[in-house]
């Protein structure tokens, strides 16, 4: 069985997934695309033989479209994602979930009514190569117990759009969930200050007390000029651990030493992406959500909503989540 898949947005990430689907994941294929630009949403469906819908609604009721995921704006998000649920369709959701912790609370929500998870969320470093043998590593007890993250997130340049919240909820919620899951532990407290006090306020750097009691370090930067940068290391009561890219393991399999950074975040998480859609397509058709869902979806929101109180009004921001519902009781 093929799955058929709509996908909403066009634009990079949705382009890209795309054409993932269509080179690297033969369990499905894609059927219908939306896009405002419906110049573009003409091009990218014949790239691949796929129809254009009307509307991200007609695509979602589309009796030729199994599952849907979600590229378009962020605002969209949460309304397309209940709508999916509605529909009784796996939906992959790229980050965040939701613009605030109200909105991705009710896709939770609808969730719990439905009594079935249908929402993965696109926190796709889960997939990473990189940091899956970090987190291995974490977890055979390499490096002995976790006292330190250090996590490092740059970008060349920022989008047009970007505002100094949105460094938060757009950038930043990447090591929101990513510290989650690989310390396998909950955030406490958050704190994000910047060397600028007024404008645009970039870069920002954000320290956050887990549960345990680990210290962790989130620097952003989207305006760094030289690339894209994403780093991590793990300081242990044994030693230290840090990420090391899918291309430079490769570099270092054939004995070349070195860190490439170019400006494309699609290039250095192609394997991430492709890893994640497989995962994705394969937990659709079995009917069950696999990977990062709705509740990880919203605590991420909630996180980033308290760190951007602190950025905008000051000091450490403690984090009060309730237990999440028995449907999301097993952490993903």
């Amino acid at each position: 069985m093929s799955l058929r898949i709509g996908v909403i947005g066009v634009g990079a990430m949705g382009a890209d997934h795309i054409l993932t689907i269509e080179s690297s994941v033969p369990a499905a294929r894609v059927s219908e695309v939306f896009d405002a630009d419906t110049g573009r949403a003409g091009d990218v469906a014949r790239s691949v033989g796929a129809s254009v819908a009307s509307s991200a609604e007609s695509l979602i009721d589309s009796e030729e479209v199994d599952a849907v995921i979600i590229c378009s704006p962020d605002h969209t998000h949460a309304d397309l994602a209940k709508a999916c649920i509605a529909a009784g369709k796996s939906v992959l959701c790229e980050k965040p979930l939701a613009v605030n912790a109200a909105e991705s609370l009710e896709v939770v929500e609808s969730e719990v009514e439905a009594q079935r998870k249908f929402v993965q969320v696109g926190f796709m470093r889960r997939y990473d190569p990189g940091y899956v043998e970090l987190r291995n590593t974490l977890r055979n007890g390499d490096i002995g117990a976790p006292r330190l993250v250090h996590c490092l997130h740059r970008n060349a340049a920022a989008h047009p759009s970007a505002t100094s919240e949105g460094i938060v909820t757009n950038s930043m919620i990447h090591e929101l969930d990513t510290v989650r899951w690989l310390l396998e532990d909950e955030v406490a407290a958050i704190e994000i200050r910047s060397p600028l006090a007024v404008g645009f306020r970039d870069p920002q750097l954000a320290t956050i007390e887990m549960s345990s009691g680990v210290l962790v370090s989130v620097e952003v930067f989207v305006n760094a000029s030289y690339g894209y940068d994403v780093r991590c290391e793990v300081v242990g009561t044994g030693g230290t651990a840090s990420l090391v890219p899918p291309q430079d393991i490769s570099l270092r399999r054939q004995g070349i030493d070195g860190v490439r950074v170019s400006d494309d975040f699609i290039a250095r998480f192609t394997h991430a992406y492709r890893l994640e859609l497989v995962s994705w397509v394969h937990g659709a058709l079995d009917g069950v959500v696999r990977g990062p869902n709705a509740w990880d979806g919203h605590v991420a929101n909630v996180i980033a909503a308290a760190g951007v109180a602190s950025l905008t009004q000051g000091g450490c921001q403690s984090i009060d989540i309730a237990p999440p519902p028995d449907l999301y009781a097993t952490r993903s």
